[in-house]
């Protein structure tokens, strides 16, 4: 049976979605902030939800329609065939969002449309009451320029949580963006991938399971391995393939290393459930201090914002010793995300590329140093200066 699908991210991660799902094999139909909308078949719920490693949520979309009033809302909604999915005793609770739209009050929106969900289905088994005792169907709408989506959750806990991370350190990173700053980072055999700051080890981590292809999905459970239109074989094949996947003769080893020794046993822990403990060294260093090894290397870190972890002075002073200790590393390459808006004026060099990423909420900057630092310092030398900042 032909599913549309919807998969849903931070926000700056379409793109590297996109190419995950391009290769699944699955045909993409329509990207946009936060979202990639595809085809797929039943058996592609289970493929996704195990293999994505940018993904937040893989819904299943029951249908989309224009909504401007409330009336269009509850019909649109009436019209779907929600008894194809859910049993008489099955729950089916509502949530979403509503974003530049005429419909804007999201408790309104819940009501209308649990109530032509309820009026559907009723007449469909023929009861006026559901005990919502079974089976659990998130039901999520997303209300976008007055066009709305219905969508089933077949994920449940977001997939961020990918299983291996009881425990974090202060301000974590979320599995999905650390990924996605491993992917941009282009992790290699033949080059050492270091986290010099690694807290409980999530960027050090994500590399390693992108180096081995270890799928994000292999090590937790999904809400749609509960419902019936799916069967068991459905997520044992992905799992199975997925397994049959990981390249256990990879030959590599990812740098963990962070200043506080406490937070290193986390570290171990977590990559021991990832599965990965075996490719990570794990070590306790001061990342001032940090020397280059007689290889190729890149550098990948997410530093203290100035926020949670020390005060706005502290980091500033820890971005001007990085920017020291890092020249020395030329000419391997560096990549550091954070949020601070004068990070570039405060490290001393001009990043390469910069790429705006979201962390949560929190809006982010992913600043990538790919050149040697003699052809950034030429270049340097004939660009007219600018503020590394827009004047308000």
């Amino acid at each position: 049976m032909k599913l549309e699908l919807v998969a849903t991210c931070l926000f700056g991660l379409e793109k590297m979605l996109g190419e995950e799902i391009d290769a699944l094999g699955l045909r993409r139909i329509e990207t946009m902030d936060g979202r990639v909308i595809f085809e797929g078949e039943e058996r592609d719920v289970a493929r996704c939800n195990v293999n994505l490693r940018c993904a937040e949520h893989v819904f299943i979309r029951l249908g989309a329609f224009p909504a401007t009033t409330y009336t269009e809302l509850f019909e649109g909604v009436m019209a779907l065939a929600w008894e194809d999915w859910i049993g008489k005793y099955d729950a089916f609770p509502v949530k979403g969002h509503c974003i530049k739209s005429k419909l804007y009050s999201i408790p309104d929106c819940q009501s209308i449309i649990k109530k032509a969900i309820v009026e559907r289905l009723s007449a469909h088994y023929g009861i006026k009451w559901f005990s919502e005792t079974e089976t659990q169907y998130q039901i999520e709408f997303f209300l976008f320029k007055d066009t709305v989506s219905l969508m089933i959750d077949t994920s449940g806990i977001p997939l961020h949580k990918r299983g291996y991370r009881p425990q974090s350190g202060a301000a974590p990173l979320r599995e999905t963006l650390a990924a996605a700053i491993a992917l941009t980072a282009r992790p290699r055999e033949d080059v050492l991938f270091w986290d010099p700051m690694c807290g409980s080890g999530t960027i050090a981590i994500e590399a390693a399971m992108i180096l081995s292809n270890r799928a994000p999905g292999l090590g937790r459970a999904f809400a749609a391995e509960k419902f019936s239109q799916l069967s068991p074989k459905t997520w044992a094949d992905a799992r199975e393939e997925a397994e049959g996947k990981i390249r256990r003769d990879a030959q590599f080893e990812v740098y963990a290393s962070d200043i506080d020794d406490a937070i290193l046993d986390v570290t171990y822990e977590n990559a021991l459930r990832a599965g990965v403990e075996e490719h990570l060294n794990i070590f306790q260093a001061d990342v001032r201090r940090i020397e280059k090894k007689d290889c190729k290397g890149t550098v990948v870190c997410n530093p203290p914002y100035g926020e949670r972890l020390m005060t706005p002075a502290e980091a500033a002073e820890l971005y001007r010793d990085m920017g020291r200790a890092f020249a020395r590393l030329s000419p391997w390459q560096i990549y550091i995300i954070t949020s601070h808006p004068d990070f570039e004026r405060l490290y001393g060099q001009r990043a390469d590329k910069t790429r705006k990423l979201y962390n949560g909420m929190l809006p982010c900057s992913l600043y990538q140093y790919f050149r040697p630092q003699e052809r950034r310092d030429e270049i340097a030398r004939n660009t007219p200066k600018k503020p590394y900042y827009k004047k308000k």
